[in-house]
């Protein structure tokens, strides 16, 4: 689930909860959110990519 996702659940905008979590971190499991990273990023689409014929 993407954090516009939970936005959008909770009715709030993206940035909204990103500051919320951010500014009450104990409230949260430690893996709930993470931040993808460009490089982070280029991995994990190119494990998506599909093959051309």
């Amino acid at each position: 689930m993407l954090d516009r996702d939970l936005a959008i659940l909770y009715g709030v905008e993206t940035k909204v909860l990103k500051q919320s979590v951010k500014r009450n971190l104990k409230r949260f499991p430690e893996d709930f959110m993470f931040e993808m990273t460009k490089e982070k990023l280029a991995i994990w689409r190119s494990q998506f990519a599909t093959s051309k014929n």
